[in-house]
């Protein structure tokens, strides 16, 4: 198994590309089910989830073309083309879904478009029980029969969807995406209530206007859908990745150092770029992205609350808490989002690092330096908190089972070493 090892004690200087957002993609290539015309996606990340989502929608009987990206470094993402002019088959196996929980995300399409499917319930990275409730509660309200059966959503509707007004009790950016993508082809007007704001989810809109649908309300809490008889194929860009783009910030303010970040925007990281400028850190947008340096100076503590969007992100939290792990007093990091999203902690503490975790929240009090150890990654967002402390710590940190980086972080050891880290992937 793969493992990475970091040296740290370098500044970090240079221009880190920003890959297309893997939260973006992964519901950009399930709406390509919608439609028998083919979907181009640009900006494409290279990652185990990409490919893993392919790898279903290609036994759903969608075609799919894949082409490189070139650029100033080297091939960063891809195009694909996706084409499902017919649906081979209806069903999301086992095997398949339980290595990702966006893969239940093609259960609205295939109602939507083939009337009924039959998806395993998902499976992912142990940060809590994420359920699906919402998702099947509003499929029935469109008019969906819901079975459970041996581990499987069986759902049929023979007469096809029709709208409903659907209140979600609470943010879900999954369900919102999947009733979304349901809407557009169901009969009448689909209101969804509490929907989730994420720029994720406004990416898929922009998509599936591009490809006929009708949606009015986007960034805001309430999504009307006026659903049409069919969809066209499209072409469309995925986003930058605003969680690669704001934990590159927090690698350069751990180690030092100035880069720019290319090809991503601070609007995509509101709520973080205050925060890190009120420990001392300077953020600066520019035309290409966005600078980011920290030369001499120390940081201090900050406080703050994983909220939805457009709130601190659930999916910085590991990573802000190793960069606090050195900072000057002490930070109280709160996450309400998942439950077993503090995993991370102990494999901090074993690099030094002094932290207290008491119930919701993790009290980080600032230590003077870390100390190089062998850590385990426990999930993906926890890995890259790692190689954030690593880059930080005295001597050599040696991350195990980094697969789960591979499923959201795109050569991220070739960016971290083009701009002076000692990184490097080793064969295990």
């Amino acid at each position: 198994m793969d493992r990475i090892q970091v040296r740290g004690g370098n500044r970090l200087n240079g221009q880190i590309r920003i890959s297309g957002a893997k939260n973006a993609a992964l519901p950009l290539m399930v709406a390509s089910l919608l439609t028998d015309e083919p979907l181009t996606l640009a900006s494409v990340p290279r990652l185990t989830d990409i490919a893993q989502l392919g790898e279903i929608l290609a036994g759903l009987g969608v075609q799919i073309e894949q082409q490189p990206q070139a650029t100033g470094s080297g091939s960063i993402g891809h195009t694909l083309k996706l084409h499902a002019s017919t649906i081979a088959s209806t069903e999301a196996p086992y095997d398949l879904v339980r290595k990702m929980r966006a893969s239940f995300l093609v259960i609205g399409p295939l109602v939507a478009r083939c009337h009924g499917a039959k998806v395993s319930l998902p499976g992912g990275c142990a940060i809590g029980t994420r359920p699906v409730d919402l998702h099947l509660k509003g499929l029935e309200a469109m008019g969906t029969e819901i079975e459970l059966s041996d581990g499987y959503v069986i759902a049929r509707a023979p007469k096809g969807l029709h709208g409903a007004r659907i209140s979600f009790p609470f943010v879900s950016v999954g369900a919102t995406e999947n009733l979304l993508m349901a809407a557009a082809l169901a009969r009448g007007t689909t209101v969804l209530e509490n929907a989730a704001t994420e720029p994720e989810i406004t990416d898929l809109v922009h998509c599936l206007q591009a490809m006929g649908a009708r949606i009015t309300g986007t960034g805001t809490r309430t999504l009307t859908i006026e659903g049409v008889d069919r969809l066209k194929g499209a072409s469309h860009t995925v986003l930058p990745d605003r969680i690669e783009t704001g934990t590159y910030v927090m690698a350069v303010a751990a180690a030092g150092g100035e880069v720019e970040l290319t090809e991503t925007r601070a609007d995509l990281i509101e709520a973080v770029i205050p925060l890190l400028r009120d420990a001392g850190v300077s953020i600066i947008p520019t035309a290409k992205g966005i600078k980011v340096s920290r030369n001499g100076a120390h940081y201090t503590g900050v406080d703050v609350t994983t909220e939805p969007y457009p709130g601190f992100p659930t999916d910085l939290q590991a990573q802000l808490m190793a960069l606090m792990c050195t900072a000057n007093g002490v930070s109280r990091i709160t996450e309400t989002i998942f439950e077993n999203r503090f995993m991370h902690a102990p494999e901090l503490t074993r690099m030094g690092a002094d932290i207290t975790i008491e119930h919701q929240t993790a009290v980080v009090r600032g230590v003077e330096r870390l100390r190089g150890a062998p850590v385990m990654a426990t999930d993906l967002r926890a890995s890259v908190s790692l190689i954030i402390a690593g880059l930080a710590a005295e001597g050599e940190t040696t991350v195990n089972r980094v697969y789960h980086l591979d499923r959201g972080f795109e050569r991220i050891e070739e960016k971290l070493s083009a701009v002076g880290a000692d990184i490097r992937r080793t064969k295990g």
